[in-house]
């Protein structure tokens, strides 16, 4: 018996503020308003991509910052999302062939404007990091948590 390997896309997201506040955000043809994401190809570092996926789709150049969340997507095409905090570093925004509009809003105006439920709820875990790292396994279609987890932000304890 062979054992096939298990398949999932990893694809990295961000939550870029320019030197205002603002949220960079970007129209998907599919899914609407969401952040700058992306899947990471095939012997591409997570921070390689990130950078390849912002600049693909809105014109600008980021900074990396800490690791906000992760997501186990269950059900078909399966993924490991990974979102982080950027800074905005330059450039000026254009569209692209995934990315008909691109704009900085309010944090309130992003929320109003990202319609599909996951991506609203990656979108809020990023306004709302707090130091600690959330993890979430969740099915689509309908869009449903299945498990949880918050881990770091805290002092190891004493010995």
């Amino acid at each position: 018996m062979t054992m096939e390997h298990p398949k999932h896309m990893v694809v990295v997201g961000c939550l870029a503020r320019n030197e205002k506040g603002e949220v960079l955000l970007i129209r998907h043809y599919k899914r609407g308003w969401e952040i700058p994401q992306g899947r990471v190809e095939e012997g591409e570092n997570l921070m390689e991509a990130l950078h390849r996926e912002v600049r693909e789709e809105t014109g600008v150049e980021v900074a990396p910052g800490p690791l906000v969340a992760v997501w186990s997507k269950l059900s078909p095409p399966a993924a490991l999302i990974f979102t982080f905090l950027v800074d905005y570093e330059g450039g000026d925004l254009r569209c692209s062939d995934e990315s008909p509009e691109v704009g900085w809003f309010s944090a309130d105006e992003a929320l109003s404007l990202v319609s599909l439920p996951v991506n609203r709820d990656r979108l809020r875990s990023l306004l709302d990091f707090s130091g600690e790292i959330v993890y979430r396994s969740y099915s689509s279609s309908p869009y449903r948590v299945e498990s949880e987890a918050m881990w770091g932000g805290r002092a190891a304890p004493e010995k």
